[in-house]
């Protein structure tokens, strides 16, 4: 670390001192472990930001004396926080889910490719899945029912709505059944699952897990147009709408498996993360 500031006696409640400084990335866990041990987080607070620049030579050094890169350092607490809070069922989860679903459903009426991929990245689907990932890996099961029900519940209000929608535009005229029996469709590929399904998500999972821990939140758009689970859901619901049943369950089959690609593939990668850059798990006070 550098740039260490200590302001004696400047906090009040608690009181105490205030201790600043500059951490390489690739330290930050053992700091943490440090300042666990200490009871920090029970006396006091731990708070960290990302600096976005820093032009110091003692910073440089740090950084070279820490071992590893800082863009390989997985820092367990932040990737805790962060999929605690997306795992959350939350009423602006539920509104991203429902209009992308809703989108979804238009690009297959009108045959777009284009508004699919749209809805695939509006989805915020990933950050319950990296959830039940990472506290599958840490036996945290009432946090992996939290995730999981934040899923199952988002998807089922986002096809129940959407469902809805298309019936009604069923019954206004403006769509009509036979517009899912086309067999040159383009996004017919959303109702068959195959092998290749299955080999995209792990693959999005993988990519999914390390843009989340390396914080390359461009990458993770990539995960998200890469599965069909949004489109699987919309055309659930299209399904649905126009008693085509006979596309509902390979729909369903489509949506479960990019779901359970993306789940193995997280936990593995999370796995690989952990042997490979050390740190065996995360502190007590976030296993209770």
């Amino acid at each position: 670390m550098t740039n260490v500031v200590v302001l004696s006696g400047a906090a009040r409640e608690p009181a105490g001192d205030v201790v600043m400084c500059d951490i390489a990335r690739e330290a930050v866990n053992d700091v943490l472990d440090r300042l666990d041990a200490l009871g920090v987080d029970h006396t006091g607070s731990i708070a960290m930001q990302r600096v976005d620049l820093s032009v110091s030579e003692g910073a440089d050094n740090a950084e070279e004396a820490a071992p590893g890169e800082g863009d390989d350092a997985v820092v367990w607490e932040e990737l805790a926080q962060r999929v605690d809070q997306s795992s959350r069922f939350t009423w602006s989860y539920a509104a991203f889910l429902a209009v992308a679903v809703q989108i979804a459903a238009i690009g297959v009426v009108q045959d777009s490719p284009i508004l699919i991929v749209g809805a695939m990245v509006l989805g915020p689907e990933f950050g319950p899945i990296a959830a039940i990932s990472l506290w599958s890996l840490h036996g945290e099961f009432r946090r992996i029912g939290v995730a999981a029900s934040t899923l199952v519940l988002g998807f089922l209000l986002a096809i129940a709505v959407t469902c809805v929608c298309a019936y009604v535009s069923y019954r206004w005229g403006w769509i009509d059944p036979s517009l899912l029996d086309g067999t040159g469709r383009e996004t017919q590929f959303i109702v068959k699952p195959d092998k290749w399904s299955f080999i995209v998500a792990l693959l999005a999972g993988v990519a999914g897990i390390l843009s989340v821990t390396s914080d390359k939140s461009s990458s993770l758009v990539g995960v998200f147009i890469s599965v069909t689970t949004v489109p699987a859901a919309a055309y659930i619901a299209l399904a649905a709408a126009l008693s085509h049943w006979s596309e509902v369950t390979p729909s369903a089959i489509q949506l479960g498996v990019n779901i359970a690609g993306m789940v193995t593939a997280g936990i593995a990668t999370l796995v690989a993360q952990r042997i490979i850059f050390g740190r065996a798990g995360l502190r007590d006070r976030l296993s209770r």
